[in-house]
């Protein structure tokens, strides 16, 4: 059973009804406190139609709205007229429909993007999923079920690590800052085929689950003899030694940091960045810094 949405009670087409409803609402409020005046105030039910309404109101309105509200329940109550005490019912009732407002605005704002970027995603001639922090594609447009041909139709609920073994390589259980990076690598398609892909991926948190949102483009297909290599080559890295400096400078390649960037994080001159990438390039085999952010990822990610 669908769960029912309370904000769809603030959706522009029920702005005459709700308004109505809390017109409706302090005028029963006022009616049945004046009548229990003797007994029992019942101010504190001026909230309901405050917030109800807060949605549809300027700020100005609604502490206007609050103040009313704060004289109605100052006329019927039982005790005796007080100044302090009707400032501070203002503040109380305006406030709360302030904070509403906000809240509501807020939510508003975040689903029309989340419907932009869904619009965006959708529409885009690249392939891109999103991850869980399980691996399992959670999001993938037209263009990646398209690009991984699956057998069952859909990319979504399935693992990455059937299609590219690489991006579920990438996730980040460990509590690490976001990084973004590149990296070229071979992908499955559900028929059995092969293909490369240049991935580009970023990494981030979703409360306390990593996630992982990637755009994966086709490259041209190696030869035989180079898939060959290629594959050849990431075995033997997985036994190279790399020392601290090496490792450093891998770490923040794999963040995505520039040359600059990682010779102010380390302290040290660009030159010598660049000699630690060579010395890297060197014992890896590798010739991109792509490459070598997927060398990374697959034999030194514990280290890092």
């Amino acid at each position: 059973m669908q769960a029912v949405r309370i904000e769809r009670i603030w959706e522009p087409e029920n702005r005459t009804a709700v308004l109505i409803v809390t017109a409706a609402f302090t005028l029963v409020v006022a009616v049945v406190d004046w009548w229990t005046r003797p007994y029992v105030s019942l101010g504190f039910l001026y909230l309901f139609p405050i917030m109800l309404s807060a949605a549809f109101l300027p700020r100005w309105a609604i502490a206007a709205l609050g103040l009313v509200c704060a004289i109605l329940a100052e006329s019927f109550s039982s005790l005796a007229r007080s100044g302090v005490r009707l400032t501070f019912e203002t503040l109380a009732l305006a406030g709360c429909g302030l904070f509403v407002a906000e809240l509501l605005r807020n939510r508003r704002v975040s689903l029309e993007s989340q419907d932009r970027l869904r619009v965006l995603v959708e529409t885009s001639p690249a392939a891109i999923v999103t991850l869980d922090e399980r691996g399992f594609i959670e999001l993938a447009n037209q263009a990646a079920v398209n690009l991984m041909l699956p057998r069952e139709g859909g990319l979504v609920g399935s693992p990455i690590a059937a299609y590219v073994p690489d991006l579920h390589h990438a996730l980040r259980w460990e509590d690490a800052p976001q990084f973004r990076a590149s990296m070229q690598c071979r992908g499955n398609c559900g028929n059995g085929e092969t293909f490369m892909a240049e991935v580009w991926f970023s990494t981030y948190r979703e409360g306390n689950a990593p996630k992982l949102a990637a755009i994966i483009g086709p490259v041209a297909d190696e030869t035989p003899a180079d898939a060959a290599g290629s594959e050849g080559l990431w075995v033997v890295n997985a036994n190279i030694a790399l020392t601290t400096r090496e490792l450093d400078v891998l770490g923040l390649l794999v963040q995505g940091c520039s040359n600059k960037e990682i010779a102010v994080r380390l302290g040290v001159s660009e030159g010598s960045v660049k000699n630690s990438l060579q010395q890297l390039f060197n014992k890896t085999g590798v010739r991109s810094r792509s490459q070598l952010v997927r060398v990374a990822l697959e034999n030194y990610r514990n280290r890092l």
